[in-house]
């Protein structure tokens, strides 16, 4: 989320505006920071995923309706480069052609939503949780507008990617010759050696899933945090005295401008990076020990 500087007009202090930032519209009714209760559903992370998710697929049909086989425009063009990393970044890893009918468009729908996803983040800090609260007649609601800065949606699509690891494993060994590999791989098939390779097996899969959804978060949360603190030194704007506020409201023009633009190269990164490390699981779903 990008510069702005309407920020701590309404806060009472720095750290309570960016607790109010950093807390999501949910289905408690009331300030909810635990990420542990399942009862409870981010619904700012929800709607935002699901219209990035239309919106993604809205552009991609417009584009695909309007391909040629001339000389392509500039955005046919840019489709088709899209299109084209990924598919051979499939061919790299993933072997089995029927499987790339699959996980090729499947990739591409990963980096394009996460993309889209990431970008909410250069939206003004107050611009849209404003516009809400206005909307609600609540000055105090809460939005979060960066669904990937919620571990809720990271983890999320890391599981989906263990669950087709699964899938893939099963599909391509057979239930019987996957559960032969979780005891018998990376060790040795040895009957005292079956219970340490079935526990490093279940560690392999938790830690992939787990440093697979963190990974994206944590960059994407750092990143609207910043955002946030460089929101709050043109806040300061109107209140300090002396040179102190312009100086400072200066600064957050030209912090936030380095910053973004700096960000962009994370956004695209970070989709980059779960893209790949989607593929790279799946294709060793493939791969017999």
């Amino acid at each position: 989320m990008a510069t702005g500087h309407e920020a701590a007009a309404n806060a009472p202090n720095a750290g309570e505006y960016v607790v109010h930032h950093l807390t999501q519209l949910n289905t408690s009714g009331h300030a909810q920071t635990s990420i542990i209760d399942f009862s409870i559903i981010n619904l700012d992370s929800v709607f935002f995923s699901i219209l990035m998710g239309v919106l993604g697929l809205f552009v991609m049909w417009r584009l695909a309706k309007k391909v040629t086989s001339g000389v392509p425009g500039r955005a046919q063009a840019a489709l088709e480069i899209l299109v084209e990393m990924v598919d051979s970044q499939a061919k790299g890893i993933i072997h089995n052609k029927e499987s790339r009918h699959f996980v090729a468009p499947l990739a591409l729908t990963v980096f394009v939503w996460i993309f889209l996803m990431n970008s909410m983040d250069f939206l003004p800090v107050d611009l849209l949780p404003k516009f809400w609260q206005y909307a609600s007649g609540d000055h105090h609601a809460y939005l979060r507008v960066v669904p990937t800065a919620d571990l809720n949606v990271t983890l999320g699509m890391s599981i989906g990617v263990l669950l087709i690891c699964i899938w893939y494993n099963i599909k391509i060994k057979g239930l019987g010759g996957w559960v032969h590999e979780l005891f018998t791989a990376p060790f040795g098939n040895h009957p005292l050696l079956y219970l340490p390779n079935f526990l490093m097996q279940m560690i392999e899969f938790l830690s992939k899933t787990v440093s697979h959804g963190m990974r994206l978060f944590g960059n994407m949360y750092a990143g609207e945090l910043l955002f946030m603190l460089i929101a709050l030194m043109g806040a300061t704007y109107g209140v300090s005295t002396g040179m102190t506020g312009p100086l400072l409201w200066i600064g957050h023009i030209l912090a936030g401008s380095a910053w973004a633009i700096f960000h962009i190269l994370i956004v695209l990164l970070q989709a980059f990076i779960f893209m790949m490390l989607a593929l790279v699981y799946i294709g060793q779903a493939h791969e017999s020990h």
